[in-house]
């Protein structure tokens, strides 16, 4: 019996520091309670955006086709978009983006529907390399979504360079950062890309069309920045080119007012038109056919934050645009009123109200190019 027990009370002791170490180890670490990086992490977003639109122009539609027949629609509801995105974070460094705007199928949607689709990695903030489908950088107008714009729509400039893939949706590659040059920020981004638009089933040519926008940030106070944009390439063996300039800023008047604006030029190689003549009514000389535009937007901006209004919003855009301004210049001036009240924050939820006014130097019977005024009431929710 004495010689069991030691035994025992080994046992025992071995039994109790063997239980000690077990509820220790169940004690919580120094790293529980926190959000630690763990990939892949998933970021949903969505918009809706519809509008009534209503034609004050006797016999233009609310598409601004001109009848003689009296038979256009001058007022209609419709679906400008519903979106949905989704944004993968993989990796610390690679992230996929895929947008889609359900609207589109209300056409015929085999360029439409699929927006952005691309891959992106990032080196560091100086570089990051983007493949797929997205928005080149060219003109300000790239640089934010159509969900936060402070007009009703884009600019007719905006459209138009898209039909000659220099903005809106391409298929291609980029690579942009920051880099300071001194003291003053610059933000740059190169992009090369197919030209002929989004959801195509490979390039129309053996052409490529390369952008670059460098930016320049002078001041952080007002938000003032300068834009400087080049485009080069070619289009059926044709070269083409296109140069934009712009430049925004903001200034804080008082307490709840502030005030932006944007000013941006382009001119550029009109391709698609060029292309879309026949060959026996065009001259063969590209450069003679040629488009040219520049806009103003104003936008003042109060918050009043009372309840559930958050903010009121006036705007009001300038535009001139020339699509063929050495052969059958017909320049296009645009006014767009638009006041704004938003009821969630960063434009989650707002009513816009405002009108298109537009000039034409020559009008013809028949066709878009004829003087026309439309009232738009569009609403719209983001997440």
């Amino acid at each position: 019996m004495k010689k069991l027990l030691p035994f025992v009370i080994s046992v025992m002791i071995s039994f109790i520091l063997l239980k000690s170490h077990a509820v220790r180890a169940q004690v919580p670490d120094s790293t529980q309670g926190k959000i630690l990086d763990s990939y892949p992490k998933f970021q949903f977003k969505g918009l809706f955006q519809g509008r009534f639109t209503t034609s004050l122009k006797k016999n233009v539609d609310v598409e601004g086709l001109h009848h003689t027949d009296h038979k256009g629609t001058n007022n209609s509801f419709s679906l400008k978009y519903m979106r949905a995105q989704v944004k993968g974070q993989i990796s610390k460094r690679v992230e996929v983006v895929a947008l889609a705007n359900f609207a589109d199928f209300k056409n015929d949607p085999k360029t439409r529907v699929l927006e952005n689709a691309y891959l992106r990695y990032s080196f560091n903030p100086k570089v990051a390399i983007t493949v797929g489908q997205f928005r080149p950088w060219f003109g300000l107008e790239e640089t934010y979504p159509v969900d936060i714009i402070k007009s009703l729509e884009w600019s007719n400039q905006y459209t138009e360079f898209g039909k000659n893939g220099w903005t809106s949706f391409q298929i291609g590659a980029s690579v942009g950062g920051t880099l300071p040059i001194g003291t003053i920020p610059m933000r740059y981004a190169v992009s090369v890309v197919n030209g002929n638009g989004k959801n195509q089933v490979s390039d129309k040519d053996n052409g490529k069309q390369f952008l670059t926008r460098i930016v320049f940030d002078l001041s952080k106070k007002h938000d003032f920045s300068i834009g400087l944009n080049g485009g080069t390439g070619t289009v059926f063996k044709r070269n083409v080119h296109a140069l934009a300039f712009d430049i925004s800023s903001r200034f804080q008047l008082a307490q709840k007012w502030n005030m932006d604006f944007q000013i941006e030029a382009k001119q550029a190689i009109n391709h698609n038109l060029y292309f879309s003549l026949e060959q026996t009514n065009r001259l063969e000389n590209i450069y003679q056919y040629q488009m040219r535009g520049a806009y103003f937007l104003p936008n003042m901006r109060y918050e009043i934050d009372y309840k559930n209004l958050k903010a009121i919003e006036f705007s009001c855009r300038y535009e001139y645009l020339d699509t063929d301004f050495r052969q059958n210049s017909n320049p296009r001036q645009s006014i767009v009123p638009m006041f704004s009240l938003e009821f969630l924050k960063n434009y989650g939820a707002r009513i816009q109200m405002g009108m298109q006014i537009d000039y034409y130097k020559h009008q013809f019977e028949s066709s878009n190019k004829y003087n026309g005024n439309l009232f738009i009431l569009q609403v719209q929710s983001r997440l």
